[in-house]
């Protein structure tokens, strides 16, 4: 770990992770402690949009979720609940069709009642390619959506897709019918007042600094949210992140450092706690068209060299769970033999480098986010140049904003790129974004296998848990010998919060939720 140590320490150039007394900038050391009742959290990554189905990362549905609100819902123990139904859907002997019943006592933030019509204008706007939804591919077996009554509406799909009604959690929300025409697109981008149900009504965004809400007085949930006001703030920096925080000024931050977390959470006055997400990936996003990527044994290679047990232990400090395939340890589909086909053993990796196309071994340029999201992948970034150095494969890091290199891998301009990647926490989403053609994704990693996407389809129409199983350890069995994406392991969100907070609890589906949080 020595040589990791210190690169880490030139790549930072003094920043985030130094001793406890960094964190304490002169500028703050005077800084008045936050008054009222107004609710202050930090968010390490600027957001690209509020728009519910355009979001890119769960920062970002921080913010969303705020404003719009859907017929489903996690809580924060990631159980499905409904939200705006008033109860789960009944669902056909076929499972093609899902009828929902809607809450009466729903009124979108500009005053109007929300009703099935309402439902209907925002599937249709999101299924409508001229439209352009980022998350538009995850709902396309939506066959036909319709208002049976004010109250009720159901849902057509063309092939059984359980899925779906756990992507409507996250990359979906309803609202009013005509908003669009009304507002244009920008509007739900950049400033949403008025046009969801949620716990907080759009104020102001100073790009760069932060977004605000007030608190909806005609929320639904009577009594929620229990803040006046809430202020989102944007800080990337480690230091400066855990300062404001010593320091009073915010209330709460997200993904803190891992390696001061346990010293920070018994701090006076500060709260911490962790738990493993639904379904947070730290992933190496392979692009399978590029050399040297394009052989199978270069990838295996790259995978055989990783010891994903020390980024674990020794890089992110008990907050990643390693693995090497598409489903955590603790996960009910996990297939212990997959992922030792392509976990670490040095002897195996050079092996494999000596059967591809480029037996000395090769360049590549490795991606990476300048901001943390969960956690900072510089840290592992660092740690996987010096693996691979063992067996001859020479890492570029190349660092990017979040917002840049999201669009280069949804492009597929990249070579190697790691990232953590959040999903709905169900077991086909990370494996269907990334290794299918037509997804948001898709070109992250180039791979289209028939065989991957038949097995697939046949898991989409199942509900029996053992022989989803069987199916979901087939198709880790294929990732397994074509290694098409690189997994280095599945992600703990962890947050830090001042004792007056109270309330909050980590999320295990979002970054943070604070509708129910009390200041």
């Amino acid at each position: 770990m020595d040589r990791f140590q210190t690169d880490r320490r030139r790549l930072l150039a003094g920043g985030a992770a130094g001793a406890l007394a960094s964190f304490l900038p002169a500028s703050l050391l005077h800084a008045q402690p936050n008054e009222g009742k107004t609710l202050t959290i930090v968010l390490p990554s600027n957001p690209i949009t509020m728009d519910p189905i355009n979001q890119l990362n769960h920062d970002a549905m921080v913010l969303g979720q705020t404003v719009f609100e859907n017929l489903v819902e996690y809580d924060v123990d990631g159980v499905l609940k409904p939200q705006l139904a008033k109860a789960l859907p009944t669902i056909s002997a076929d499972k093609k069709t899902y009828v929902f019943e809607l809450r009466d006592d729903v009124m979108f933030q500009n005053g109007k009642k929300m009703t099935a019509e309402d439902v209907k204008y925002s599937f249709d706007y999101l299924l409508d390619p001229e439209n352009k939804a980022a998350r538009r591919s995850l709902f396309t077996r939506i066959a036909k959506v319709t208002a049976l009554a004010p109250d009720k509406v159901q849902f057509d799909l063309s092939e059984p897709y359980g899925p779906w009604l756990y992507f409507l959690t996250k990359y979906m929300g309803i609202f009013p019918a005509g908003s669009r025409k009304e507002h244009g697109d920008d509007y739900f981008k950049s400033r949403p007042a008025g046009v969801g149900t949620g716990f907080g009504i759009f104020e102001e965004w100073k790009p760069n600094d932060y977004i605000s809400f007030k608190k909806n007085p005609n929320y639904w949930r009577k009594g929620l949210p229990h803040w006046d006001r809430l202020v989102v703030k944007m800080i990337p920096e480690d230091a400066t992140r855990v300062a404001y925080l010593l320091t009073g000024q915010v209330d709460i931050i997200s993904a803190p450092p891992p390696r001061e977390f346990n010293k920070l959470k018994d701090m006076p006055g500060v709260t911490g706690a962790s738990r493993p997400t639904l379904g947070g990936a730290l992933l190496m996003f392979t692009n399978n068209l590029k050399p040297p990527l394009d052989d199978v044994n270069f990838r295996k290679a790259i995978s055989a060299a990783l010891d994903r047990k020390v980024i674990g232990d020794k890089v992110y400090y008990g907050l990643l769970d390693p693995t090497s395939v598409p489903a955590p340890p603790r996960g009910w589909w996990y297939n212990a033999e997959a992922d030792k086909e392509l976990g670490f053993n040095l002897d195996r990796a050079k092996e494999f480098l000596a059967k591809s196309k480029y037996p000395t071994g090769a360049e590549v340029d490795l991606s990476i986010q300048a901001e943390p999201y969960l956690l900072d992948t510089k840290d592992a970034a660092i740690f996987v140049q010096s693996q691979l150095a063992k067996i001859g494969i020479k890492v570029n890091l190349k660092v990017y904003e979040f917002s840049v290199l999201i669009q280069q891998i949804a492009r597929g301009e990249h070579q190697m790129a790691l990232q953590v990647f959040m999903s709905p926490g169900e077991a086909s989403y990370i494996v269907q974004v990334t290794l299918t053609p037509g997804q948001v994704l898709s070109k992250s990693t180039g791979y289209d296998n028939p065989e991957l996407t038949g097995l697939l389809s046949a898991a989409f129409a199942e509900t029996d848990q053992a022989k989803l199983k069987d199916i979901y350890g087939k198709i880790q069995s294929i990732v397994a010998r074509d290694a098409p994406i690189g997994v280095l392991g599945y992600v703990h969100a962890s947050n830090l919060w001042r004792d007056r907070v109270k309330d909050f609890k980590v999320n295990q589906g979002l970054t943070m939720y604070v509708g129910e949080t009390k200041v």
